[in-house]
């Protein structure tokens, strides 16, 4: 794949990536109808860039900050007026690629879409506990950018945004010790961008707030329909509350003292 056979001349690719030696290639291939692939990389020790230029994306590799600010940096050299931000553990099914390929072949009526995701837990997909309504804005136009924060970053667009059909396939974790890699430092930079915001939390917090969102998530949203891995993920999910939280305490404790 090379840049002279690439489809779409109205949309960019933009992809995150930290030592995505093992989906780089995969995701990039499924978005080579587009104009152009931007690989924005960050501190790989692995050969994620050799890869990714190998297939003829662009690869640039500014200082992290947030993934927000990451993405952003890749937006800023994008020439075309559209642009796709997929993530490496995902891929682009051919008819969401014909999809926006037809969205933008007459005016567009919104400036930014929403794409619905199709996540996979250990090889499973998940249907239910809050994973099967996920739709985050990634299709959008240049000039919209993202906002800084260290977690749940979503692209800032004023007025209304539309919403299309065709899904992104998400990959989340192949295994645990994917999933463990992420929690801990996901869990200190919730806690980090909270204290700084001035919000505060108690000792009790870390006792109720971790089987509520077990209950909610489990009963409530359905987990239990996604059998063994809807299960585990609901845990993981009230684990990851409590480390967020016990995060977050030990900071406030920290201020008080």
């Amino acid at each position: 794949m090379t840049p002279s056979n690439r489809g779409s001349p109205g949309v960019t690719a933009v992809i995150a990536a930290h030592n995505e030696s093992a989906n780089i290639e995969a995701c990039i291939a499924s978005v080579e109808w587009a104009s152009e692939v931007i690989v924005v990389e960050n501190d790989s020790i692995d050969d994620t860039i050799d890869r990714a230029r190998g297939v003829g994306a662009t690869v640039i590799s500014p200082k992290f900050t947030t993934i927000g600010i990451a993405r952003n940096n890749a937006i800023e050299r994008v020439k075309t007026q559209w642009v796709l931000v997929v993530d490496a553990d995902e891929r682009c099914t051919p008819a969401l690629a014909a999809e926006i390929t037809q969205l933008i072949d007459k005016p567009a009526k919104y400036d930014a879409y929403h794409v619905p995701r199709r996540n996979f837990f250990l090889g499973k997909e998940i249907r239910h506990g809050g994973w099967g309504t996920d739709r985050p804005v990634r299709f959008f136009r240049r000039e919209l950018r993202y906002n800084a924060n260290q977690v749940h970053e979503h692209v800032d667009v004023n007025g209304e945004t539309g919403e299309l059909r065709n899904a992104l396939l998400h990959y989340t974790y192949t295994s645990l010790d994917q999933y463990f890699e992420k929690f801990n430092r996901y869990s200190r930079w919730w806690a980090e961008q909270n204290h700084r915001r001035g919000r505060r939390a108690s000792a009790l917090a870390v006792v109720v707030r971790p089987p509520a969102r077990f209950l909610r998530m489990y009963l409530l949203k359905g987990a239990f329909l996604d059998g063994a891995q809807g299960l585990v993920l609901a845990c993981l999910a009230a684990a990851s509350v409590m480390a967020k939280y016990a995060r977050l305490w030990e900071r406030s404790v920290n201020r008080e003292r």
